[in-house]
């Protein structure tokens, strides 16, 4: 596994320069000047008195492979909805994940909930494209990115009015963060991307270097009401889960038994 993430990266470039070509920038942005409405993530995940779910649809993964094989994103993202979620993450990374940027536009027109784009931001680019297609935030990664790129993607987006999410899963991660004062909201990701190896305790050793006026979701290996508890005492805003649904054979049961519904 530990290779995966430097395999994501190159395939990454080379299919961002293929849509650049066949989508370019400046038609971006001819489109998305007609105003598309966003809607209000930091909001719904904030929610107070209760911790907030995100719900992700994720076909696969490196990890696991082929997480649900009826993947039917619109079917999937309205049970979510009808089940109590937040929010909706839609990965759309598509050769290691099996998500399609399209998803988005198309979920955007069955549900009211607002929509993160999760894939492996590194370019500009990107940034316009999530708005194009419907996003309303997206998930910037702290540790492909250096300080001073973290912060002009975070300004990108909050010019388009999206919602950076920006993760982070080690202290170094961290302190990149917290020195862009404008970051709302602070993914804590238990998964490390170099290992895939997953550890709840990542969450925990994180929060209290957190300033309170921060919006803070906990991210991957999350699968049980215990597990979710446990977050909500620590402080923590939101969950994003994805793998304990997409594996379910019932998701929406799924979903009340692990945020206790």
């Amino acid at each position: 596994m530990v290779n995966i993430l430097s395999q994501i990266i190159e395939h990454k470039r080379k299919e961002i320069e293929a849509r650049k070509t066949t989508l370019p920038q400046e038609k971006i942005i001819e489109e998305i000047d007609k105003g598309i409405p966003v809607r209000d993530f930091k909001a719904a995940i904030s929610q107070p008195h209760r911790i907030n779910l995100i719900a992700e649809l994720k076909k696969s993964s490196p990890s696991k492979g082929i997480l649900r094989i009826d993947f039917e994103p619109l079917e999937i993202a309205r049970v979510f909805e009808l089940s109590g979620a937040c929010a909706l993450s839609v990965l759309t990374e598509d050769k290691f994940f099996g998500g399609d940027i399209g998803y988005i536009k198309k979920i955007k027109e069955v549900v009211s909930l607002p929509l993160l784009r999760k894939d492996f931001i590194i370019d500009p680019y990107q940034i316009y494209e999530s708005l194009y297609y419907g996003a309303d935030a997206l998930l910037l990664i702290a540790s492909l990115l250096a300080e001073e790129e973290l912060e002009n993607f975070v300004k990108t987006a909050e010019n388009l009015n999206l919602v950076p999410m920006v993760e982070v899963h080690s202290q170094e991660d961290l302190e990149k963060v917290l020195a862009i004062s404008s970051i709302e909201v602070i993914g804590i990701n238990n998964r490390n991307l170099y290992t895939f190896e997953v550890n709840l305790e990542t969450t925990v050793s994180l929060k209290r270097y957190i300033p309170e006026d921060k919006i803070v979701v906990s991210e991957s290996g999350i699968n049980s009401y215990e597990d979710v508890m446990y977050l909500r005492s620590l402080g923590i805003n939101a969950v994003l889960i994805g793998e304990a649904f997409m594996s379910a054979e019932d998701i929406g049961a799924k979903v009340k038994e692990v945020m206790g519904y």
